[in-house]
């Protein structure tokens, strides 16, 4: 058995008879005739069922069908991404993500991109989950970084990271001088929240719900920059990933801490669409996202998280501790 048989064996399939797979494939009909008596004779078994002009593949045949479907469609898959490889990536990089991986994964991601392909365009799409999916689905996006779990049978996902949430106040919040937060504590707190129907937000209701509290919430956006902000002036505290506040805890302009007994997290993962070959496009996003994952900070370090160094309320004058 060889491929020119297998290649033989699908022409007529596809055609119906032996002559017109002998005008497909530019060959004899006799030629045609010899490879699938040779095949038979190997096999010891009919192939085909000769009905006039016309044939009828056996059960034997039919196996032999699908054989070489999966035989010329690993063929394809090989010779494609070794072409890939050898040839210089151009187009466009599109990828989709929420406000977070945009401001925070984003950026360093395609900077080592760009750099390993210089030749290749780029183009970020930020929005909710839903919106994201629409476009990988419509084609206009290669690839997200979504907040999972995402299930949907015509998308491939991938875990990438997992993210820590913790509680975030201004510094000069009184939170920042207790050593420990319950969640009893937080109570009555004022919250500015992601966007309710987010994952994200579903993972922070889902702890409100087993800590019987019933949140004020006076805010909710899909904006980290606009909950930052909102925690910053001091109008509310929230639950944030570490990866958005770790340069502002670290210069005490916020104060972050883990809720006692509760470990909060949410998981990214890259999504696309299921195809039978990843298009390389996708794949030398996921290599530079491997390159940098190290750089990225999603817990802080080992104990309490770091609070304000030296509490101020607006009076200027510190709180000693």
């Amino acid at each position: 058995m060889d491929l020119r048989q297998l290649e033989i064996l699908r022409a007529i399939a596809e055609t119906g008879s032996f002559t017109g797979s002998g005008r497909k494939l530019h060959v004899s009909q006799s030629a045609i005739s010899r490879q699938i008596l040779l095949l038979e004779e190997e096999l010891n078994e009919p192939l085909f069922l000769r009905v006039g002009r016309q044939v009828r593949m056996t059960p034997a045949g039919e196996a032999l069908l699908q054989l070489s479907h999966r035989i010329f469609e690993d063929i394809g898959d090989t010779v494609g991404a070794i072409t890939d490889r050898t040839r210089e990536l151009r187009g466009t990089l599109r990828l989709a993500g929420g406000m977070t991986v945009c401001i925070y994964v984003f950026p360093p991601v395609l900077k080592h991109f760009r750099r390993m392909h210089p030749r290749a365009e780029v183009r970020v799409s930020a929005g909710l989950t839903e919106k994201s999916i629409r476009e990988l689905r419509a084609g206009t996006a290669d690839c997200g970084l979504l907040t999972l779990p995402i299930e949907e049978p015509d998308l491939v996902t991938i875990p990438a990271l997992k993210e820590e949430l913790l509680l975030v106040t201004a510094p000069n919040h009184p939170f920042a001088r207790q050593r420990r937060l319950g969640p009893e504590d937080l109570s009555g707190q004022p919250f500015v929240l992601f966007e309710a129907g987010s994952n994200t937000r579903r993972v922070i209701d889902a702890f409100f719900l087993r800590a019987k509290i019933e949140p004020k919430i006076v805010m909710d956006t899909e904006n980290v920059e606009i909950i930052k902000a909102m925690v910053r002036a001091g109008l509310g505290i929230s639950i944030l990933p570490y990866l958005a506040i770790a340069r502002e805890v670290q210069s005490h302009q916020f104060y972050c801490t883990r809720i006692q007994d509760e470990q909060l997290i949410r998981q990214t993962g890259w999504v696309y669409p299921r195809s039978n070959r990843v298009p390389r496009m996708v794949q030398e996003a996921l290599r530079s996202f491997e390159a940098i994952r190290g750089q990225l900070r999603l817990s802080p370090a080992p104990g309490r998280p770091r609070p304000a160094r030296q509490a101020r309320p607006e009076n200027g004058r510190p709180i000693h501790k």
